[in-house]
């Protein structure tokens, strides 16, 4: 499993997150987090699953700065995303990303998840969110 990494083209030109190709993935905490991303590192495509604990989502996806309560701008539908993500983030949520290039990966990957009861899930395409369930 990879330490989160922020890249460039994970943001849209707003700068609000959009990571074309992944799946990010919300746990209610580290252990289910990482149980999910052992099965799913047994698959084909499972060496590039990335761990982000909730500080990490709450800093580098919704830049929000220690306790601050000051509300994320709205961006459209990726804005409102970002804000699940810090909601439950607030709660010790912790995520996985995933990159996925099918709906047959995305569904392996779902297998894992939903045996770890994962709390929310979104597949990022080029230009649509998919709700994961």
């Amino acid at each position: 499993m990879k330490k989160f990494e922020m890249t460039p083209d994970m943001l849209t030109l707003g700068g609000t997150f959009y990571p074309k190709g992944y799946a990010f993935i919300m746990f209610p905490n580290a252990m289910l987090a990482e149980r999910a991303a052992l099965e799913v590192s047994k698959t084909p495509f499972g060496s590039g699953v990335m761990f982000l604990n909730a500080a990490t989502v709450l800093r580098d996806i919704g830049k929000v700065q220690g306790e601050s309560d000051i509300a994320l701008p709205s961006v459209g539908t990726e804005g409102a995303t970002v804000r699940k993500y810090v909601d439950w983030a607030r709660k010790g949520h912790c995520a996985l990303m995933v990159k996925v290039d099918s709906d047959e990966e995305t569904e392996l990957v779902m297998q894992s998840a939903r045996q770890a009861s994962f709390s929310y899930g979104q597949r990022y395409h080029l230009l649509a969110m998919q709700d994961l369930e």
